[in-house]
């Protein structure tokens, strides 16, 4: 595996908000992953009534109505919302979904900082399609981070694609989040699939830093599919794999993070999207790369998009 090309330091998240349950942890989530990072935040609404009909403006003699004035109330309560989460996040002490401030980072400054001081939160409202709207949004983030389930609202039925586009085509890292952790409960590991390719990096240094932001450990999995006649690329000019890619990526995880506790798992099936789901049973995060090709994010990543009980990363 070979490190990831070094490019401009990102300092903003963006997460999509549509009003709904879902999205409202999605914001919260991001909230406060920003305040852990003292990153941006941005919060993104799809306006996409535009799209269906030109009569925006309010109803006559009904005060506060109209397709405009509701898009615009959405967006603001999910502004207000990610505000709230991230000064709940910079309490000294408290415990957030999105885990412990770790020790050493920009989050002790964030806990040490006077009250109001911080990153800043925008919201941005745009006309379009969800999917469209938020690869537009973030193409300066260095996270985005939406709900798996509502995307949308009006187009709640469009929420599965959406998601699945992004995944193929977001311009960077995409969180997509099925979970917050309760109060008091214990952060489970950030589990992180490699496969020897060239995406593995970028994937285990995405896991590698979620973990420390998370304050928790790392499980590194690799699926070994060479019984069944699939190591003819094997051999000396072939990607390793088995427990060489994983004594590999081990050290290579040692150095990015060297105060994580991190473990390794070699598994052995055919499909990958099955035993990446059974290795991240308990997960926090299950992180896995795409190729981000055209033709999509690809049948393991759709697999586990549609399957994980946990959060799921997917890098770039």
């Amino acid at each position: 595996m070979t490190a990831p090309a070094a490019g401009p330091e990102r300092t903003t998240v963006a997460v999509g908000y549509d009003g709904s349950e879902a999205a409202k942890e999605a914001v919260q989530w991001a909230a406060q992953y920003a305040a852990a990072g003292q990153y941006r935040l941005r919060v993104v609404h799809a306006w996409v009534w535009p799209m269906f009909t030109r009569k925006l403006g309010p109803v006559k003699g009904v005060e506060g109505s109209g397709l405009r004035r509701s898009a615009e109330a959405i967006l603001a309560e999910g502004v207000d919302l990610a505000r709230a989460a991230f000064a709940a996040a910079r309490t000294p002490g408290a415990a957030t979904a999105a885990g412990p401030a770790p020790a050493g980072t920009a989050a002790d400054a964030a806990a040490e900082a006077p009250a109001g001081t911080g990153p800043d939160v925008e919201g941005v409202m745009e006309t379009g399609l969800p999917a469209a709207v938020l690869r537009d949004a973030a193409q300066d983030a260095r996270l985005l981070v939406v709900s798996s389930r509502g995307l949308g609202g009006v187009l709640g039925q469009l929420a599965g694609s959406v998601c699945l586009d992004l995944a193929g085509s977001s311009p960077c890292p995409l969180m997509v989040i099925r979970r917050l952790r309760g109060p008091g409960e214990a952060a489970g590991p950030v589990v992180v699939g490699i496969d020897g390719t060239s995406r593995s990096s970028a994937a285990l240094a995405g896991a590698a830093r979620l973990a420390g932001v998370l304050g928790t450990t790392l499980q590194i999995v690799t699926i070994d599919q060479s019984r069944g006649g699939t190591r003819e690329m094997h051999g000396r000019h072939g990607p390793m794999q088995g427990q060489e890619l994983l004594d590999h990526a081990l050290e290579e995880a040692r150095n990015l993070a060297p105060h994580l506790s991190i473990s390794v798992d070699l598994r052995e099936g055919h499909a990958a999207s099955k035993e990446l789901l059974a290795a991240a049973g308990g997960a926090e995060v299950l992180v896995i790369g795409t190729h981000n090709r055209e033709g999509g994010p690809g049948n393991t990543v759709t697999t586990v998009l549609n399957k994980a009980r946990c959060n799921v990363l997917i890098t770039r």
